[in-house]
């Protein structure tokens, strides 16, 4: 019988993407309540799920400009995928038409990781 192998010092995560949206000036009228109503069927063949939606911020430097929302997805392409869905799409308009404010998707880190990784990989410019 072999003894059990020993657990790796640091284990390795798969990256995860996000998708993060900084709103401002939200109309909540019908069309916004209607993207509300149908943005977590959107979020569900892709494994979506918000880890900030309307929380007030608690300021610690300068003055926050808006409403954050942060949606994580275990697959590093996950947030690419349901932004492109064509059920999603079918909802931009109702979001878009109601509110400003800017649409980002980003690619999570994989870990573990240190701040000084950015330096190493040349592209201070993530930090």
């Amino acid at each position: 019988m072999c003894p059990p192998m020993p657990e790796p010092a640091e284990r390795f995560e798969m990256p995860k993407s996000y998708a993060v949206a900084l709103l401002t000036d939200v109309d909540l009228g019908p069309a916004i309540e209607e993207y509300l109503e149908r943005i977590d069927q959107t979020l569900e063949p892709f494994g979506g799920r918000f880890l900030v939606h309307g929380a007030a911020p608690v300021e610690r430097e300068g003055v926050w400009p808006g409403q954050l929302i942060l949606i994580e997805f275990d697959d590093p392409r996950g947030a690419e995928q349901w932004y492109a869905s064509e059920a999603y799409q079918a909802i931009v308009p109702l979001r878009a038409n109601n509110s400003a404010g800017a649409i980002a998707l980003f690619d999570g880190v994989t870990h573990p990781h240190r701040a000084t990784d950015v330096l190493s990989a040349g592209d201070a410019s993530r930090a």
